[in-house]
């Protein structure tokens, strides 16, 4: 085992800190504040770091093969030019909701997006898990209440995901074109221990890390679902890892200050901080976003 301890990489402070993502292409990470509204990025080679502010909430951007990205809002998915700065709707997201708004997400080894929505509230089963596929929005599963996890294997035939709130990570076999077979089954049960599964991310060894909500820990988890490492953070709330830099070998990891007090705070001074951890082993490279 590494035992990796996590550092601050950019001391942001984000109450909902969501979504990283590496951009091979600008070598750069981007991660968004759900509820602060802003698109951050760092670039690790100069150090340089900035963010924009948005409009809406959004938990997701991802690169566009052909350039730009794409944002997960609240009512629309929209495509980003981050060079000109030009934002524009590319389709509604649960337009008719007002209730909801975008969560988890990663592309798959397709280059199709999956994405989930969840409650403002966290109300009980209002999230929808969906693929963005060739630019066709489609519905894979509701009455889920907070959508984490989603990741694929390194040859794409088998999908990971969970309802937070469940505690329990889902399996799922995928086809040759990565559409869902059948019903998933339970992989990992966290129900019992502390903390709740929250974003994830797989490595070159087809090994999972997870976020685990309140308990300060990223654990690395084998083909069966089976704890083999784990990294651990001076806060509580880690929310999403992703895999960075030239080579793959960094693992950064989005924290949130969301629902804690001010003595909390205190406790907890780097809250909603973005890390940076070295796992020992490097990542899969993630594919662009094809929408057609």
């Amino acid at each position: 085992m590494n035992g990796a301890t996590a550092r601050v990489a950019v001391a942001c402070g984000c109450e909902l800190g969501e979504g990283p993502q590496w951009h091979a292409v600008s070598g750069r990470l981007t991660w968004c504040d759900i509820l602060g509204r802003r698109l951050h990025w760092l670039d690790p080679t100069s150090g340089e770091t900035g963010h924009r502010a948005l409009d809406q909430m959004v938990s997701l951007a991802v690169p566009i093969a052909g350039g730009g990205m794409l944002l997960v809002g609240e009512d629309r998915l929209a495509r980003f030019d981050p060079t000109t700065g030009v934002l524009e709707r590319f389709c509604d997201f649960e337009a008719g909701n007002p209730l909801t708004r975008g969560n988890d997400g990663r592309v798959d080894r397709h280059g199709s997006l999956w994405l989930s929505s969840m409650g403002k509230g966290a109300e009980l089963g209002a999230g929808r898990l969906y693929r963005l596929h060739r630019g066709t929005l489609v519905e894979l599963r509701a009455g889920l209440t907070i959508p984490n996890a989603i990741c694929f294997s390194p040859g794409g035939e088998v999908a990971w995901f969970t309802d937070t709130a469940s505690g329990v990570v889902m399996r799922w076999p995928l086809d040759r074109e990565g559409w869902p077979l059948g019903e998933p089954a339970p992989w990992a049960d966290f129900s019992a221990q502390p903390g709740n599964p929250d974003g994830a991310v797989v490595d070159a060894e087809g090994h999972l890390w997870l976020a685990l909500w309140g308990a300060g820990r990223v654990v690395r988890l084998d083909p069966q679902g089976r704890e083999v490492d784990a990294i651990t953070l001076p806060t509580s709330q880690p929310s999403c890892p992703a895999f960075g830099g030239e080579r793959l070998d960094r693992l950064y990891i989005t924290t949130a200050r969301e629902g804690m007090d001010a003595a909390r705070w205190r406790e907890e001074p780097d809250a909603g901080h973005l890390f940076v951890a070295d796992p020992g082993v490097p990542g899969l490279a993630e594919p662009t976003l094809r929408l057609a």
